[in-house]
């Protein structure tokens, strides 16, 4: 209330331009669909895995472990780089026996403030995403028994996990190599870009072209499936509602969520992506075949909006979306625990070998 009598008060003696008003108003209205990244994701694990330090450090280790996968090539971070955005910039990940998986690697970066993990939201929480990759044949191919038998083979991991799980009978398990994985990915937050300066009420954080990308972003509908405080990653939304992209765009075979709940009704949906650091995580979509984030904006304008964003506001948008790039993660790559004489042999098809003196 008082702040609308300031704002009346300074209204009557013409202190405030009638942009400045505009401003004001279309900061309160992001505020209204929008909310800051916070400095900590441990409140969303709190009721069901706690964050403690030894969860943090163990997720730490198993997150960079190639072991965990049955070649012992592949980790986490193969697939989701902590220094490329939390993906890995490529169409789709290559997995075990060079094998391509069927969708673009999503980022990790603030997957902890997702609806659910996945483009088609079938992991619940990121416990049960970490249980995905390990298991499937086109990424790392193990399976629990080889990964707990591979784990327990190390002594500095069966510390480890008693140190961070001791109330559990049997410390090094799959189940506890998911929640630790877990806890550790929810560091992974990019708090601070400039539109969380500017929603936590600094006017001056956006450029005049991002403000008009934020305006056009929330007045032609963007907003009604990208907002909260992952820009994205709260709901399920069918892709190519106006017009369906090409089959490079939107392969006819990926039906999205459908897929999950064996229904009609859910064919070719999505969960929306996260925009968070958008402009890192190229190429776009599911598919992964759009380099251009530019090319991506129009490509949504066209499918989902029914072409209201004119030319200008495709590039004014893009310019907003590079304004939720926020603080990257810093990390110390760690110092792995050795394996010993009971860890199990790495499974790595048998390629002939190069012969000459550069192989």
């Amino acid at each position: 209330m008082k702040a609308v009598q300031s704002l009346s008060v300074a209204l009557a003696l013409g202190i405030v331009s009638g942009t400045a008003l505009a401003n004001d108003e279309l900061q309160e209205r992001a505020q209204m669909f929008f909310d800051p990244i916070p400095e900590t994701a441990a409140d969303r694990l709190a009721d069901r895995n706690a964050m403690t330090p030894e969860k943090v450090e163990l997720g730490k280790l198993l997150f960079f472990d190639p072991r965990l996968s049955a070649s012992q090539t592949i980790s986490c971070n193969t697939c989701h780089n902590v220094g490329m955005g939390g993906d890995d910039n490529i169409p789709s990940s290559v997995g075990h026996n060079w094998q391509r998986g069927p969708r673009n690697s999503p980022t990790i970066f603030n997957a902890v403030f997702n609806v659910a993990q996945f483009w088609d939201g079938r992991a619940e929480d990121m416990t049960e995403q970490a249980k995905g990759p390990i298991q499937a044949g086109v990424e790392m191919n193990n399976t629990p028994a080889n990964l707990e038998a591979t784990l327990q083979s190390i002594d500095a991991y069966v510390d480890a996990f008693e140190n961070a799980f001791p109330e559990s009978e049997q410390a090094v398990s799959f189940d506890n190599t998911a929640k630790a994985l877990e806890v550790y990915q929810a560091t992974l937050i990019t708090p601070d870009a400039p539109f969380d300066q500017y929603l936590k009420g600094d006017k001056d954080a956006l450029t005049d072209q991002q403000i008009a990308g934020l305006d056009a972003f929330m007045n032609k509908g963007c907003v009604a499936c990208h907002n909260g405080v992952n820009v994205g990653g709260q709901g399920y939304y069918p892709f190519g509602v106006i017009n369906r992209p090409g089959a490079d765009v939107m392969p006819e075979g990926d039906t999205g969520r459908a897929q999950v709940t064996e229904t009609a009704a859910d064919k070719y949906v999505f969960r929306s992506p996260s925009l968070r650091n958008v402009e890192l995580t190229a190429p776009y979509f599911h598919s992964g075949n759009v380099w251009s984030l530019q090319e991506a904006v129009a490509i949504m304008n066209d499918a989902q909006l029914n072409s209201l964003l004119t030319d200008e506001d495709v590039v004014n948008v893009t310019a907003f979306l590079r304004s939720l790039t926020g603080e990257q993660p810093r990390v110390v790559y760690p110092e792995l625990p050795l394996s010993s004489e009971d860890t199990p042999m790495p499974d790595i098809p048998d390629y002939p070998r190069a012969t000459s003196a550069e192989g």
